[in-house]
Formats: structure tokens, C-alpha cells, sequence
């Protein structure tokens, strides 16, 4: 399931970007990639406004959802070795019974040298 839906996302991903890249800007960005008018040539220049407007919020809404089922998904089916410290309990250290606490050493006087 995991998979379908990764690819799913990964192409939905590079229409967006394609659509993206097709509609007409000051630059012109690839509108005519098509060869003369680009995507003009079978629809009138508001026509094509319009469909490549609608397809991009279409995949725009397409690849939100994909991405929320994969958070989704995999917060549920993720991997467990890459659990936050912060989700393990608080192991206290403590001495066996029959042994007292180790006290600290004292520092060591200082040495006067000539």
C-alpha cells in the first residue's frame, strides 16, 4: 500500500510541476513547448487559462492529500528503530544493595614547585 501510494505521490508531483511550468507568465515559461502556440492551437487563449488553472488546483489538491495519507500512514507503520530518546522511559541508575555509594575523591593538594 506503501508503495502505491508513494508513487502516486511522486507523479502527481511532477504534473503539478509541469502544469506549473506550462501556464503563461511575463516570461513565457514553457507555454510554447508545444511547437508555434503551444497548447493554444486547439483551445482560444482564455480556454487554455482556464483548463491549465482548474488541472493545477486539481493536482494541487491531489498531492495535499497524498501527503497527509503518507504522514499518515506512516505514523502508524514507521520504522521503530528511529524512536525518539524522548518516548523511552527514564532509566535511574542505582548501586546493587550491598555495596555503598562511591564517594568522590578528593582533589589533590597543590604541589609547590620552585
Amino acid at each position: 500500500m506503501s508503495t502505491v501510494l508513494l508513487v502516486v505521490h511522486l507523479l502527481v508531483a511532477i504534473f503539478l510541476v509541469a502544469l506549473i511550468l506550462l501556464q503563461r507568465s511575463g516570461g513565457g515559461a514553457l507555454d510554447g513547448l508545444g511547437g508555434g502556440s503551444g497548447a493554444g492551437s486547439f483551445l482560444t487563449a482564455r480556454g487554455t487559462g482556464n483548463l491549465l488553472t482548474r488541472l493545477t488546483a486539481i493536482m494541487a489538491t491531489l498531492f495535499f492529500l497524498t501527503s497527509l495519507s503518507l504522514s499518515l500512514y506512516y505514523k502508524d507503520h514507521g520504522n521503530t528503530v528511529g524512536q525518539s530518546i524522548l518516548d523511552q522511559p527514564v532509566q535511574q541508575a542505582s548501586a546493587p544493595a550491598d555495596e555503598a555509594p562511591a564517594e568522590p575523591a578528593a582533589p589533590a593538594a597543590p604541589t609547590a614547585e620552585k
